[in-house]
């Protein structure tokens, strides 16, 4: 029975392995994708208070004076396998949660329709 297990324990461990190396060279590919000057663009506008302003309620790494109201951006691609959930999130977090505090960047056109694509492209990789 003790052998049972330990097989099982370690084909898990496997798939587990397996399913992450997995993850990490769609993420790796995906990244690529999006080019060095479009994240950059990204993170400056994530980062300005007179756009984007995200660190005025979520901690980013690099970041100055984050706030904590939101949860911290990291594991983004973890956390949102999809990146037009992740879109949609920015674009309009009413839509999952209706008492959010979070502006609707698109539909009270703080941000372009561009600025979120660039946004959501540079948050994806955190």
């Amino acid at each position: 029975m003790r052998k049972f297990f330990r097989m099982l324990t370690l084909s898990a461990s496997v798939v587990t392995l397996a399913a992450i190396a997995g993850m990490s060279a769609s993420h790796a590919a995906d990244e690529a994708k999006v080019s060095e000057e479009a994240l950059a663009k990204g993170k400056e506008i994530a980062f300005s208070q007179q756009t984007g302003n995200c660190l005025a309620c979520h901690m980013i790494t690099g970041g100055e004076l984050p706030g904590n109201i939101g949860p911290p951006l990291i594991a983004m691609k973890a956390r949102f396998p999809d990146r037009a959930v992740l879109r949609e999130q920015i674009y309009d977090a009413r839509i999952k949660n209706p008492m959010t505090i979070m502006i609707p960047f698109g539909p009270h056109q703080v941000l372009s329709e561009e600025e979120i694509d660039l946004v959501t492209d540079y948050i994806h990789t955190l």
